[in-house]
């Protein structure tokens, strides 16, 4: 198993960072689609382990919507001072111009009434359709879509979202080990009974010794980037026990078998559900970075 898990790492880690860091927001926001879509229909299949089907193609359309919005926050953003309110182009692009991810939220709930009203299913499964595909939503497509915000942030961008991927990859890898090697002390043993104490320390001291290391590249103060380390690393840590709770409830392993060694999209990149937002708020309100 630890031999599937390194070579799933070589072969997808060098062209993730190489899509980070020389790819467009808009070419990361492709990518970051494919990935989030693999992972909610992932979500998906763990509500029909219960008897809880989606409405999976409105939520997947909701989902692309959310991606969208968060990609043109970006370019909004990125336009020079004095420009004027984008509304050149067809008029397609003028009235999409206007989404914000509140909006979507409207459209999707409208949705899902609509559906719910008009389906054909026994209404014994009105509001457990209603609440998986809300779950999807909210718990895989929403936070995962911050990617996009982060890699839009100028120059220091994609280096932010390379620290929030790393973060994560070394706390996982430190975790793992130190887990297996030393770890005695359980921190979940209904949720992960594999997770320990000790490995969640190796987890943070990985985590914090990355943030040290970003501090001398960034023009923010020392303790205020191993804040963002440290957040970061509670977020991905409890993001991946969330994770863990839901695999419980539907009473599966793995969310699925794509990636060799990890398991199924959503379990590569659960920690990820509260990492990036975390990180992308905890930048904007505690770190600017000056010159």
């Amino acid at each position: 198993m630890t031999w599937k898990r390194v070579a799933t790492a070589v072969v997808l880690i060098p062209g993730v960072v190489a899509l980070i860091l020389k790819g467009s927001t808009a070419l990361v926001a492709l990518g970051l689609a494919l990935v989030i879509l693999l992972a909610l229909f992932e979500f998906f299949n763990l509500g029909d382990a219960i008897g809880h089907r989606a409405y999976k193609f409105w939520t997947a359309t909701c989902t692309i919507a959310i991606i969208y919005v968060q990609w043109l926050q970006v370019v909004l953003r990125q336009r020079e001072p004095g420009e004027g309110v984008l509304y050149s182009g067809p008029i397609q692009f003028v009235l999409l111009s206007s989404l914000r991810i509140e909006d979507v939220f409207f459209f999707f709930l409208i949705g899902v009434a609509i559906i719910t009203l008009a389906t054909k299913r026994p209404m014994v499964e009105a509001l457990p359709a209603a609440g998986i595909s809300s779950s999807a939503l909210l718990f895989v497509g929403l936070p995962l879509s911050y990617a996009i915000r982060i890699h839009g942030m100028g120059r220091i961008g994609p280096w932010i979202l390379l620290f929030a991927l790393v973060i994560t990859w070394i706390g996982d890898t430190a975790a793992y080990f130190v887990g297996r090697s030393i770890g005695r002390h359980k921190m979940a043993p209904i949720l992960s009974p594999n997770k320990t104490w000790e490995g969640a320390a190796a987890s943070m001291a990985g985590a914090l010794l990355l943030g040290w290391w970003l501090s001398y590249r960034v023009n923010v103060p020392t303790p205020i980037v191993l804040g963002l380390a440290a957040a970061g690393n509670v977020a991905g840590q409890m993001g991946d026990l969330l994770e863990s709770a839901f695999k419980r409830s539907a009473g599966v392993k793995d969310s699925g078998s794509i990636l060799p060694g990890h398991g199924g999209m959503l379990d590569r990149i659960d920690a990820l559900i509260l990492t990036l937002p975390v990180v992308w708020y905890y930048w904007i309100w505690f770190c600017s970075p000056r010159g």
